[in-house]
């Protein structure tokens, strides 16, 4: 008896000392008090709805009240603590602005056709650099898309040859590609390598791996995804009331066990094979038979009695739940087809979710409350339905429908981390051409931008610059030019004229230049090539530019009338001659016709207005091999300049009426800068459309059937007819 007195002594002895040992150690160690801890973990109660948690994210989602993701990758000093301006050497962009460097492929190292195609992307956009000494962004040759173990597509030892680089420098100004991490039956997003310092640019990765301004959140894309252009969405009409034939939908597999079953596995409960249609197989994996359940060969049944596309294109709201991984080939799909995403995938981080407000475009579904998601969706009003299916429309075109533009888009999200002055603003990511078309570098005030113009309900300057392209010397005063300087010159819009010479004689003294109201200014063409008609010039202050070739022939009304028309439309082309595009099936390729039709797709730049951030993007978007081409053939770039224009507008330039048939003067044959009288002129331009068409992936041009005409333009005839009088007659 004694003996056991004495033990339980002892073990209470113990116990105290422990709990004093554990009550004292928070502030041995500095540790605030309870009352000063701005998170305090409060006690963890059950959740009722744990049946719709996948069963390894039930200790890091949102919905652990223990600790927000946020809060416990904060925390984490080891894995999250890279930060820009922890982990990136900025002073390596200080030299050269913002310059991508590719390793070289090494012999023997395979390449999947994916990551090829993001490899091609940047090398040929304006980032890229041959020169390692002047990048400031590094991107491996070593493909990392594939981290599964069971895949073929994995590259091994891949940890060996990234620490063998020369220029690795634990990753530092590095960017990692990635698509799939992690294998069966975790699927976790280890890559299976130390990344040390660099940056992840990576699908389906979590809120809690996620580092915030640091890595990048891209779509899963599957290995048919085009590199460039891609196609455009679904949403032909703006129909209203918006709604199609479902309400929503999903087709995809349904896991049995493991890893994303849980989601899948309870959608038959939302099912009801009218408007909602949600559809699941046990069909997939070698072994699915062993662990097929009672609802399987149901489920398959159902699953075969419907196509996948009829579906898409026919419903208002695709649900987009997790599979084995966060993020889905679903999202995509829903995109394009204007069909827009209800995500059910807790804890990812959405693609590009730094920069694009998916609020706008998407309904934010939880798999805990599942059973909510038919009545959440059919309440929602008709005109945001429109307006989501709008947005995912922009979205789709502007920054996911190819390789390239996801890797641009990932690059200008970087470019503006890096530089921070120039960043895009939330209005430019989110309207309207969208982010890679509004380069922040022209101007930080929405309203230099054309087609910001409605949003911000700003109009453009009242006066335009005239930019006259001159190539021959001047020989006498009968020359074409010189009517034109004059005509331009009277006009009440006019601010001033640049002529633009690209002639190989010196320039001619001002006194052989007639007498005009306005400031005639004579520059020299950079380089004296084609390209340079189109500089963003310091010397033209005004919104409008009229470009002219030396040869037009234009009267004072003409040119009033036709930028009036432009004052209304600043963000496309407005001018007289105009040309048009073709699909010859024989010879399988564009074609280009000056064939007077019902219709044209371009308005060519040798009499036409257009806004002069155009020039800015023609200098600074297109790639030098697009220039390079206009120059040596001295041919094309007013195709170019329609190509890129209607690129970014998604429409097409507007052709106004004329008193005179537009006409090319036919130049002396022995003159060198004749390029009408070139036999070779128009094949030129033949492969010129051609080789734009490849660049941008997509036949950019729009067809119109519009003119506009001064008698019917913004109506009142009776007083336009007075004004435009001269150009009604014949």
């Amino acid at each position: 008896m004694q003996a056991k007195k004495r033990y339980l002594i002892l073990f209470s002895a113990g116990v105290s000392l422990i709990l004093l040992f554990y009550l004292q150690e928070p502030a041995s160690r500095g540790t605030p008090n309870r009352g000063d801890d701005p998170h305090p973990h409060w006690p963890h109660f059950s959740d009722p709805l744990r049946a719709f948690i996948p069963w390894d994210q039930t200790e890091t989602e949102d919905y652990n009240v223990r600790a927000s993701p946020r809060h416990k990758r904060d925390d984490n000093s080891g894995a999250y603590k890279c930060r820009m301006d922890s982990c990136f050497d900025f002073s390596l962009c200080g030299r050269n602005g913002f310059k991508v460097y590719v390793y070289p492929q090494q012999k023997g190292e395979k390449i999947s056709e994916s990551y090829q195609n993001i490899l091609s992307s940047i090398e040929g956009s304006r980032f890229y650099t041959s020169d390692p000494g002047q990048a400031c962004l590094f991107v491996l040759n070593l493909d990392t898309l594939d981290r599964d173990q069971l895949s073929p597509q994995y590259v091994h030892n891949l940890k060996t040859k990234i620490q063998n680089l020369k220029l690795w420098n634990n990753g530092r100004n590095h960017l990692i590609f990635n698509l799939y991490s992690g294998t069966w039956p975790d699927y976790t997003e280890d890559l299976g390598f130390d990344i040390g310092q660099a940056m992840l640019a990576k699908a389906s990765i979590s809120t809690e791996n996620f580092r915030p301004s640091f890595d990048i959140s891209i779509p899963l894309f599957s290995k048919d995804h085009p590199r460039t252009g891609g196609e455009r969405g679904y949403l032909k009409y703006n129909t209203i009331p918006p709604f199609r034939k479902y309400v929503l939908v999903f087709k995809g597999k349904r896991y049995l066990t493991g890893i994303g079953s849980d989601t899948r596995n309870a959608l038959h409960h939302i099912h009801n094979a009218e408007d909602v249609v949600l559809l699941t197989t046990c069909k997939h994996g070698k072994d699915w038979q062993k662990h097929k359940d009672a609802r399987c060969d149901e489920d398959n049944a159902e699953y075969d009695r419907y196509n996948y596309k009829e579906m898409l294109h026919n419903s208002t709201f695709c649900l987009v739940p997790r599979g084995r991984r966060l993020g889905s080939f679903r999202f995509l799909e829903a995109l394009q087809a204007a069909c827009v995403p209800v995500m059910l995938s807790n804890g990812w981080e959405l693609p590009f979710s730094e920069i694009i407000d998916w609020r706008t475009a998407s309904i934010i579904g939880d798999e805990r409350l599942l059973l909510q998601i038919p009545s959440t969706v059919r309440s929602i009003h008709q005109d945001r339905i429109l307006s989501l299916r709008q947005q995912t429309q922009f979205l789709w075109e502007a920054y996911f429908s190819s390789v390239e533009k996801i890797v641009l888009t990932t690059l200008e999200i970087i470019q503006d981390r890096v530089l921070q002055h120039n960043a895009h603003s939330t209005l430019m990511w989110n309207r309207l051409p969208g982010g890679l078309f509004t380069l922040p570098q022209y101007s930080s005030y929405l309203g230099d931008f054309p087609f910001f113009y409605a949003v911000l309900g700003v109009k453009p300057q009242q006066k335009f610059t005239a930019v006259i392209h001159e190539v021959t010397p001047l020989v006498s005063q009968s020359q074409p030019i010189f009517n034109l300087l004059v005509a331009v010159a009277k006009s009440q819009y006019c601010a001033q004229i640049i002529v633009l010479w690209n002639c190989d004689k010196p320039l001619p003294a001002k006194h052989r230049w007639p007498a005009t109201s306005v400031p005639v200014v004579v520059i020299e063409g950079e380089s004296k090539v084609m390209s340079s008609r189109f500089l963003p010039y310091e010397n033209i202050k005004t919104d409008a530019v009229l470009s002219l070739d030396e040869d037009t022939v234009l009267s004072t009304t003409e040119v009033d009338f036709a930028f009036t028309v432009w004052q209304s439309f600043p963000e496309r082309i407005v001018g007289y001659p105009a040309r048009s595009h073709f699909w010859d099936p024989n010879k399988e390729r564009w074609g280009y016709t000056s064939k007077w039709t019902n219709d044209y797709s371009m308005v060519l730049t040798g009499a036409a207005f257009y806004h002069r951030y155009y020039n800015y993007l023609y200098t600074h978007y297109l790639p030098s091999s697009l220039k390079s081409m206009v120059d040596q053939l001295s041919n094309c770039e007013d195709i170019l300049m329609n190509f890129l224009v209607s690129a970014v507008t998604k429409m097409p330039p507007i052709k106004v009426t004329q008193k005179k048939q537009y006409k090319e003067t036919m130049m002396g044959q022995t003159s060198r800068a004749s390029r009408w009288a070139d036999p070779d002129h128009f094949a030129q331009r033949q492969t010129c459309m051609n080789k734009f068409a490849s660049w941008f992936g997509t036949m950019s041009l729009v067809h119109s059937q519009m003119r506009l005409d001064p008698v019917l333009f913004k109506d009142q005839v009776s007083i336009l007819r007075k004004k435009y009088r001269d150009i009604e007659r014949l």
